[in-house]
């Protein structure tokens, strides 16, 4: 009778194996599509064996864990990869903002307002009394400097649009913080109690690659079931049960956001991530294309002011400035120069035309067209110091685009080893189904059995001692 309820004991320990393996396999199939989500493994080990007439007899069967099925340093691969990546995108989307302005069919024109400026001069130089012709070069000064402007404007619009993104993103990062210090806190809970945590731990890796997209970051694990979190060179994030919160404050100085942990400014040490790509095209190369920009203007504003003042206007009296006048700052910069561009004269008689003071001269409007092909910056004529950094600025999107491209396929390979490492695969799952259907099948078959030889024992026996 003993040996049929041991037989009984491992029936029914078979059935509650194999019904825990069935439920852990149907979470994996429910989960097929969860972003983050490892697949889990139900552990089985043989239980401790029974001694029956001296003899040790197996004693079933017990889940011993449930694991989820990763790899960690894949995991770090990829997130690192992730953060490169995201950066690039996020640098070039933004650049491509900034292409857009300098794209003469669709943006400002720059290139076709200095063109046409210098067209209008050599249109006035045939009839140079013609007050008609001497409105358009008044007209096309006046475009040429509204070019100049809307660049600037648009410039500063694009950077200001940036700069709520990277405020914005500081505020995701934190409540990322937050989630991974509160899952921090259940796994440590729960490892000390001898629970599972595959699925927060799976949570948390979700989290934590998120947070690669968001910023550059550097992951540790504690050894005590946590993780510790840095970004820009060591600023914690997240350590233990504890979310160090990232703060914005604007800057004086620029009026752009600076991102702080603890009081220090990280803003400058921030890598990896969109957050990184932002801030490199909100500090480094729009500031760069608007000195440029400035630049250019300053060097048109002076040049064409110069040549308009060597002549004599339509009264016979000394040429004065065309553009309102631009005074350098104290350290040389031309910082505003294109936001303030500007027309000095509306009254078309005062184009300086003539070089002896004579009404029918246009003998200065030479000096205005030799402007065209003069080195006047940086040893570049007008145009070629334009086309020069529109076309370093295509290069910069070119380049980034190509190692965003190339980075893309690191992160996607790395994708697909943690697919098949982690992934659930509904064939694979298919097949455990089944097999663990036919195991709790055959072992209710044991039970079965020994409920029917049970019976024919005790009918036996109470046979025996009715006789």
């Amino acid at each position: 009778m003993g040996t049929l309820l041991g037989s009984l004991s491992i029936a029914m320990s078979a059935l509650q194996a194999d019904q825990t393996a069935v439920q852990v396999t149907s979470n994996n199939i429910a989960n097929v599509n969860t972003p983050g989500y490892d697949r889990q493994v139900p552990t089985l080990e043989e239980s401790e064996p029974m001694e029956v007439g001296g003899l040790l007899l197996g004693g079933g069967v017990e889940v011993a864990s449930v694991q989820s099925i990763r790899d960690n340093v894949l995991n770090l691969r990829l997130n690192s990869e992730t953060q490169q990546q995201s950066a690039l995108n996020t640098y070039v989307s933004a650049m491509q903002q900034v292409e857009a302005i300098f794209n003469e069919a669709s943006g400002v024109g720059l290139s076709s307002a200095i063109d046409g400026f210098f067209s209008s001069i050599e249109a006035l130089s045939a009839n140079p009394t013609d007050s008609t012709l001497r409105q358009s070069v008044l007209d096309a000064g006046s475009t040429l400097a509204q070019a100049f402007n809307s660049s600037s404007a648009q410039l500063q619009q694009v950077q200001s649009g940036i700069d709520q993104e990277v405020a914005q993103t500081v505020q995701q990062i934190n409540g990322l913080a937050s989630q991974i210090a509160s899952l921090n806190q259940e796994i440590m809970s729960l490892q000390g109690t001898g629970q599972q945590t595959g699925d927060l731990i799976g949570q948390r890796d979700e989290a934590l690659s998120q947070l690669s997209n968001l910023v550059g970051t550097s992951t540790v694990d504690a050894n005590d079931g946590s993780v510790v979190v840095t970004v820009a060179g060591g600023s914690p994030l997240v350590a233990g049960s504890q979310a160090y919160q990232l703060t914005t404050a604007i800057d004086p100085t620029t009026g752009m956001t600076q991102i702080y942990s603890q009081g220090s400014n990280i803003t400058s040490g921030i890598t990896g991530g969109s957050l990184a790509g932002d801030i490199q095209v909100r500090d480094q190369e729009i500031p760069a294309l608007q000195s440029s920009l400035d630049n250019h203007a300053a060097c048109i504003i002076s040049n064409v002011n110069s040549a308009n003042e060597q002549g004599y206007d339509l009264n016979g009296n000394q040429g004065g400035d065309f553009f309102t006048p631009f005074t350098p700052s104290s350290s040389g910069s031309n910082q505003g120069a294109a936001a303030s561009m500007s027309m000095a004269i509306t009254d078309p008689s005062l184009v300086a035309a003539s070089s002896d003071g004579s009404p029918g001269s246009s003998g200065n409007l030479q000096n205005f067209t030799n402007l065209q092909t003069q080195n006047l910056i940086d040893g570049q004529t007008l145009d070629g110091y334009y086309a020069n950094f529109v076309g370093a600025l295509g290069n910069n999107i070119s380049t980034a685009s190509a190692s965003a491209e190339a980075v893309g396929l690191v992160v996607q390979q790395l994708q697909n080893q943690q697919a098949s490492v982690s992934g659930v695969s509904l064939d694979e799952e298919a097949a455990n189904l089944m097999k663990y259907q036919q195991a709790y099948e055959a072992a209710a078959q044991v039970v079965s059995t020994v409920d029917e030889l049970t019976n024919f024992v005790i009918t036996y026996l109470g046979e025996q001692i009715s006789a």
